[in-house]
């Protein structure tokens, strides 16, 4: 099956504490303003339990709407899976804050180490952009990534992305959804 962006779930639970495994290997904690490094921190002692997951599953699944603290934006989390495997994710943030302007974007997403290169952050941006449009409102949507992230550039650029500005190390590219959803 091709893979899918698809609601957190505890179905992937083995493939999932494997990807965590790369990310933590190949460095992801270290990463400033990091969704995942702030995860991995967290969470990492209770992934491995069933109840940890399960718990993890429906915070990162939870109501974009339900009550948060100041200055965090509602988010949408959708999981990049293959034959019942984690790939990687997408996170929406549905409104910017001003640091999110600058740096973070509506968009981040991350694909596990071991199945980087083939393909899958530009499908999986590419499956994003529908999302954003028809099912959150969000168009154009902002992604961002590190000047010196070229992989990153070129999946953004691949999926429409224009140049605005470069804000300190981050490059700041908008991207119109396209007008249909995916599959109409």
């Amino acid at each position: 099956m091709s893979p899918q962006l698809i609601a957190p779930t505890v179905a992937v639970h083995d493939s999932f504490l494997a990807a965590m495994e790369e990310f933590r290997a190949d460095g992801a904690e270290q990463v400033p303003y990091s969704n995942l490094a702030r995860e991995l921190s967290a969470w990492a002692s209770r992934w491995p339990t069933a109840a940890g997951f399960a718990e993890y599953v429906d915070m990162v699944g939870g109501t974009p709407d339900e009550e948060r603290p100041d200055g965090v934006v509602p988010r949408t989390t959708r999981w990049w899976v293959a034959d019942g495997s984690y790939l990687g994710r997408v996170t929406f943030r549905h409104r910017l804050t001003d640091e999110l302007l600058h740096y973070g974007g509506h968009i981040g997403y991350a694909v596990r180490p071991g199945a980087r290169r083939r393909g899958h952050a530009t499908a999986m941006l590419r499956a994003a952009l529908p999302i954003a449009r028809h099912e959150l409102g969000i168009d154009p949507v902002l992604v961002t990534c590190d000047h010196t992230n070229t992989g990153s550039r070129r999946v953004i650029e691949a999926c429409g992305g224009i140049f605005e500005d470069q804000r300190g190390e981050r490059l700041r590219y908008w991207i119109h959804a396209p007008a249909t959803a995916a599959g109409q």
